[in-house]
């Protein structure tokens, strides 16, 4: 393991905020793990590939950027197990499985970031969860400088949640995933553009889809500085829902197993004519209105300034919060910027 002193994050952040941080750490084994120091007492956070983190401030906590890596497929009756290091990257994972005909991850396709950064997110998409391939997580718990393997059920899946943003936040990290795939494989086709396909398509021709999909609409955050979605899609009442929909009833929504209804964030913001807003060289995604983009600042609080705002406008025409899925940084550690108290304003004309 090395680590660096006043380390430059710019490179290791999708909205390349200018920021840096006191000390960082590159673990990669169980005995790298071991000798890092007792950081209890101090403020850090856990870095994949910065591509769901806003740091806030020009400093950062100390850092740990957990390096594991490596893919390793056990190919069993009727299902395959892939074990895979925390620090391989995303796509590079769904890519793999389909070139060995492993099939399940194709509608997560494009999705930035690390595979050890998936489960604390339950990342998804297109109507599927990581949660529904992840068998184990193995866990390293800095109490007892072992690594553990947690459950499926351990992990306390839901959504864009998990149990290590809750009750195991920042008491270890994550070293490896361990999936399940089943080999009797079906297309999921349920989701607006996907639905398009003959329900006999393979999972090659998912994968392009989604990949064209998301390439339509969400810009390249090595072109254009973003975390790709910043908003999770809200959950309301059965009650709120048939009140909506009654003013708007083109809104686009999803029902859930417990009555409840999700609605498109990005949607919500377009409603509330958002889109292509700009200010202070930061702005809402002309095509997307879920992105949040960094035209020009190096200071993350322009995003936060921006993201309040336009929670607010949401909250006005709907009587909806909408949070946010990017997790955000300060000097002191993550901190919860969800609420719209202290929204700084700014002005409806701003477009620069």
């Amino acid at each position: 393991m090395h680590s660096n002193l006043d380390y430059s994050l710019q490179s290791s952040n999708s909205f390349n905020i200018k920021v840096s941080c006191s000390r960082i750490y590159f673990p990669s084994s169980l005995a790298e793990l071991q000798q890092l120091p007792d950081l209890s007492s101090e403020n850090f956070y856990i870095l994949g590939e910065g591509s769901n983190s806003l740091f806030v401030e020009s400093q950062a906590p100390i850092i740990i950027q957990p390096k594991f890596t490596g893919i390793e497929v056990n190919e069993h009756d009727d299902h395959f197990i892939v074990e895979v290091g925390a620090a391989e990257n995303w796509h590079n994972l769904v890519c793999f499985c389909l070139e060995q005909g492993i099939f399940g991850l194709e509608n997560l396709a494009l999705i930035p970031g690390s595979v050890g950064a998936a489960p604390v997110q339950n990342i998804g998409a297109y109507g599927v969860d990581i949660a529904d391939f992840c068998q184990t997580v193995h866990w390293f718990e800095f109490s007892s400088q072992t690594i553990l393997p947690l459950s499926k059920a351990a992990c306390r899946f839901a959504y864009r949640d998990s149990i290590f943003k809750q009750a195991l936040y920042n008491k270890g990290l994550i070293t490896q995933v361990t999936f399940k795939f089943p080999k009797a494989w079906q297309a999921k086709l349920s989701y607006a553009g996907l639905d398009t396909l003959n329900k006999d398509c393979s999972a090659d021709e998912v994968m392009a889809k989604v990949i064209a999909l998301r390439s339509s609409k969400l810009p390249d955050p090595k072109t254009l500085p973003n975390a790709g979605s910043f908003f999770k899609n809200p959950v309301v009442s059965a009650e709120q829902f048939s009140q909506l929909q009654q003013q708007y009833p083109t809104m686009p929504h999803y029902l859930q197993a417990n009555g409840e209804v999700k609605l498109a964030a990005g949607w919500l913001i377009d409603q509330a004519g958002l889109k292509g807003f700009r200010h202070h060289g930061v702005g809402v995604h002309q095509q997307q209105a879920l992105v949040l983009v960094n035209y020009a600042s190096e200071h993350g609080a322009d995003i936060i300034s921006l993201a309040k705002y336009v929670q607010q406008q949401v909250f006005d025409k709907f009587s909806i919060i909408i949070s946010p899925e990017v997790r955000m940084i300060t000097e002191q550690g993550e901190k919860d910027f969800s609420s719209l108290s202290d929204i700084k304003p700014i002005s409806r004309n701003s477009n620069d």
